[in-house]
């Protein structure tokens, strides 16, 4: 469904509504993938130290990557709780509401009482907020997609559509260099309490949130759908009963470069500070810093690129890259260079970000209105 402009001054009107939608959904984005990569970076690096029990650090690393699935789990939850939300009640709503269950869950990370204080009810804490950091999630992509998306015309949705997964590198970023400020402190002052304030910063990120997104419009699809009483009563099952091929393949298609993302910013920690490589944890980080900013140019860049040459000769050309770059990436670690170490870290994400640009507009055209929300959210969180 296209949005149409009638006469300058609707076009007008409608540019400062699509330059909202996108500043709200990216900026939004941002928070909430912030949050969920404070869990990610602190995982190898704080979590296994201090939640489990101590004396067999590679079993306490595994519990602590179990902690961080719980949230894996709870995103297709979330998807088919607030796409039916999103697509009854509308976008913006229930984008508040995501971003609401986001921010408090991190922010009462900052209190969970440690091993050495209650045992393994600190480890149970934090993967009941997991949990809900998840369902939080869940619910965010699909909207910030659809909201964007919907407010811009056919042709050039590839790149508006493109901007909410520009939150992916951004608060990637954003929590690598915060775990990176306040690991200045000695060890022992960042295991007791460092750590803690990136995860209590998110309050601050919320109240910027909320108050960014009360400012945005619903979206002029979904007006259009209330108008001609076309809201759908149960979109979740409607979707999974009219589209489940469709559901299926934004699933499949979504392997190529969902197990490489978190590979090679999340596993790559431990692979390469471990007793295997011995890199220096912050160089490391540093190196993925450098990744996540080359993705502010190539998401959206890969994302436009479709709406010239079609969503699918991008993707299929990304999924050919990161398949061959998977080889060169662990041989260029193995070489132990430094300098050659960094390099393959840092252009990394690279061949991700040539099938996620284009990813969001690609999956959610293949909705219609009345189930937008629910079935690109579906088919985007299926696959953990």
């Amino acid at each position: 469904m296209s949005v149409e402009i009638e006469d300058p001054e609707k076009e007008k009107e409608h540019l400062k509504q699509l330059r909202r939608a996108l500043i709200a959904s990216t900026i939004g984005t941002t928070i909430e993938w912030y949050d969920f990569f404070l869990y990610s970076t602190a995982t190898p690096t704080v979590f296994n130290k201090i939640f489990f029990p101590p004396g067999d650090p590679d079993s306490a690393t595994v519990n602590a990557f179990a902690v961080y699935a719980v949230g894996f789990v709870a995103r297709p939850i979330g998807a088919a709780i607030f796409g039916h939300f999103g697509d009854r009640l509308g976008r913006k709503n229930t984008l508040l509401i995501t971003l609401v269950l986001m921010c408090l869950g991190t922010f009462l990370v900052a209190f969970v009482p440690n091993y050495s204080t209650i045992g393994m009810g600190g480890a149970g804490i934090l993967s009941v907020l997991r949990f809900i950091q998840g369902i939080g999630v869940g619910g965010e992509w699909g909207g910030a997609v659809v909201l964007s998306m919907e407010w811009t015309r056919v042709g050039q949705r590839g790149f508006s559509a493109s901007w909410p997964q520009f939150g992916v590198p951004a608060g990637l970023l954003l929590a690598n260099a915060a775990l990176l400020l306040f690991g200045l402190t000695s060890p022992t002052d960042f295991l007791a309490w460092g750590w803690r304030i990136p995860f209590g910063l998110s309050i601050f990120l919320l109240a910027l949130g909320v108050y960014i997104r009360l400012g945005v419009m619903e979206s002029p699809t979904y007006h259009k759908l209330v108008s001609e009483n076309r809201i759908e009563s149960r979109p979740v099952i409607e979707a999974l009963r009219s589209h489940p091929k469709q559901i299926i393949l934004s699933t499949l298609v979504r392997m190529s470069e969902q197990a490489p993302f978190y590979i090679f910013t999340s596993f790559v920690l431990t692979f390469t500070t471990g007793k295997t490589l011995g890199y220096n944890k912050n160089f490391i980080i540093y190196a993925i810093m450098v990744a996540a900013a080359l993705g502010f140019v190539t998401i959206p860049g890969f994302g436009y690129l479709s709406d010239r040459l079609g969503r699918k000769p991008v993707y299929i050309a990304g999924a050919i890259v990161t398949g061959v770059f998977g080889f060169i990436y662990f041989a260029m670690l193995d070489t132990k260079v430094p300098g050659v170490a960094f390099l393959a870290v840092a252009i990394s994400l690279i061949p991700h970000d040539m099938q996620y640009g284009p990813q969001a507009a690609m999956i959610a055209e293949g909705f219609p209105g009345p189930v937008r929300y629910s079935g690109a959210s579906i088919g985007y969180h299926s696959l953990p």
